[in-house]
């Protein structure tokens, strides 16, 4: 099939389109999490962010190795939440948003491209969705975690790690400020084993 009468073409802006958008929504949420004084969370989501923004960058550079001479605006339906991002809802939100994306949105893009030829892209799909699903689980966990408020406590003992200094401690509960840095306790890295 010709690339720019396919379906796989308007699947891959959409693609585009939407992990430009899932990179803003994480960096808006890294900043909540900043404000909050959860400054590893931040960190985190900073780090989705640039997945998403390299996620889009693929889709486009697929776009423009494929549409040859063409340059034209492609027209997409979509829709975009607007809301106040905070820890408390965002966490479980992203992780909705990830795991639907994963389990619904890239397979369907995944099987569009094989059905029309295109088993590179196809493979590209597959591959963001196993990242999107990955996301999915650690944003499940730390949600989990922080709606009990186990977010730097521990049933066993854990490797706390403070994101600024280095520090290490082992322990089942992150200390408040860092014993080295004295950095407060948001600087402790946080485990996904519990």
């Amino acid at each position: 099939m010709e690339f720019n009468e396919s379906k796989t073409k308007e699947n891959l802006a959409k693609s585009f389109a939407g992990a430009s958008q899932d990179g803003a929504r994480f960096q808006f949420i890294s900043k909540s999490a900043m404000s909050e004084g959860f400054a590893y969370i931040s960190d985190l989501m900073k780090g989705f962010a640039k997945n998403k923004m390299a996620h889009a960058s693929i889709f486009y550079q697929i776009m423009l190795t494929n549409i040859g001479t063409n340059k034209e605006n492609i027209n997409i339906e979509a829709g975009y939440p607007f809301e106040k991002y905070t820890l408390k809802t965002s966490l479980k939100d992203s992780a909705e948003i990830e795991q639907y994306q994963a389990k619904n949105v890239y397979p369907h893009f995944s099987k569009i491209a094989k059905d029309e030829g295109f088993a590179k892209i196809a493979e590209v799909f597959d591959k963001v969705a196993s990242v999107n699903l990955e996301n999915a689980n650690k944003l499940l966990k730390l949600a989990e975690k922080f709606e009990k408020k186990k977010l730097y406590k521990s049933d066993v003992k854990e490797k706390w790690i403070c994101s600024n200094c280095g520090f290490t401690m082992q322990t089942k509960e992150a200390w408040k400020t860092c014993p080295l840095c004295e950095y407060p306790q948001g600087y402790a890295k946080i485990t996904f084993k519990n």
